[in-house]
């Protein structure tokens, strides 16, 4: 599957570059990331630069009394807080097949909307962890995959970065297509911080844990309907709620928190937070995912980055995709 994704994942910058703009090669980190995701998979006005296809549902989550020892945030107190939800798959492509490999990694992104009329968002996805461990590897990740058509001469570059980046095939070999978005693992690559009442602090990572996993082999997944995950959600909910556990694996004190690329030890503890209810499907989901915007960095009390430069990356290029998709 891996070999697979990477080969596609090239091939789609020798179909694809032509519809996009020429990149700025002394723009900042984020704007190169937008830049590169629309020479790989084309310009798609009003669409994300990546994770470009999804779907917009709602909910609520309540939380454990384990969560509010870990963290002073609103969202743990135990009162219900609504939630917004957008699940998604993965590259740029507004009509990508939902079981082609390159919609691995699949995407659930939750905005909570807290008692004050704030909001704080968590954005995670189905990889166990990232590739590379900072934006200027992911850059040139991503470069290397535009400069590597299938008719390249070997070693390609995408080739040579994977022999100095060995996370790379692992990270994408940790992901599968489901037969639900609502049977799918979603991990949150970055670390942050839970700071409780008394001022203590944790370093975490975010899990989201179906009631029960189901994954597709490639072959099963590639007979699916193209939109099969987008269509199965809104029909599964009209029988009840889908619940997730969000939970948290908390680091020991000697774990590094400043690269996703890097999981920490299968035995770290897990905590339960809570349950996360969704319960609606948002009637017009294609243009209300258009107005969303979810940031890893809208942070509330309680919840402080860690010394992860990734988040601060992701959070910029976030922006920057949006503000190119809601330019008229």
């Amino acid at each position: 599957m891996t070999k697979t994704l990477l080969k596609a994942l090239a091939a789609a910058s020798t179909i694809l570059a032509g519809s996009a703009p020429v990149m700025a090669q002394d723009a900042d980190v984020p704007t190169q990331l937008v830049d590169l995701f629309n020479k790989l998979f084309g310009v798609h006005p009003g669409f994300r630069a990546n994770h470009a296809k999804g779907i917009v549902v709602e909910g609520s989550f309540t939380a454990t009394a384990d969560a509010a020892a870990l963290s002073k945030a609103a969202i743990f107190t135990g009162a219900k807080i609504p939630v917004t939800v957008r699940f998604s798959d993965s590259t740029g492509v507004p009509n990508i097949p939902d079981g082609d490999p390159n919609a691995n990694p699949h995407g659930i992104s939750i905005k909570f909307h807290l008692p004050d009329g704030n909001d704080t968002d968590m954005v995670t996805n189905s990889l166990h962890f990232f590739p590379v461990a900072t934006g200027e590897d992911f850059v040139a990740m991503l470069t290397a995959v535009s400069q590597s058509p299938k008719d390249a001469p070997h070693p390609t570059p995408l080739e040579k970065f994977i022999s100095t980046h060995p996370s790379v095939p692992l990270a994408l070999a940790s992901t599968h297509t489901p037969d639900s978005f609502a049977d799918e693992e979603y991990y949150g690559v970055n670390a942050f911080v839970f700071v409780n009442k008394d001022g203590a602090k944790q370093a975490v990572r975010y899990q989201f844990v179906p009631e029960k996993t189901v994954h597709l082999d490639p072959a099963a997944a590639a007979a699916k309907a193209p939109d099969f995950l987008v269509d199965e959600l809104p029909d599964r909910l009209k029988g009840g709620p889908v619940t997730f556990h969000f939970k948290a694996q908390l680091a020991a004190p000697e774990d590094q928190t400043k690269d996703g690329s890097k999981p920490w030890p299968d035995d770290r503890k897990i905590v339960d937070l809570g349950v996360l209810t969704i319960d609606k499907a948002v009637p017009d989901s294609l243009e209300a995912q258009k107005k969303l915007l979810f940031l890893p960095t809208s942070l509330t009390d309680g919840i402080e980055e860690s010394d992860d430069p990734l988040i601060d990356t992701r959070g910029a290029a976030y922006a920057v995709s949006f503000s190119r998709r809601s330019a008229p």
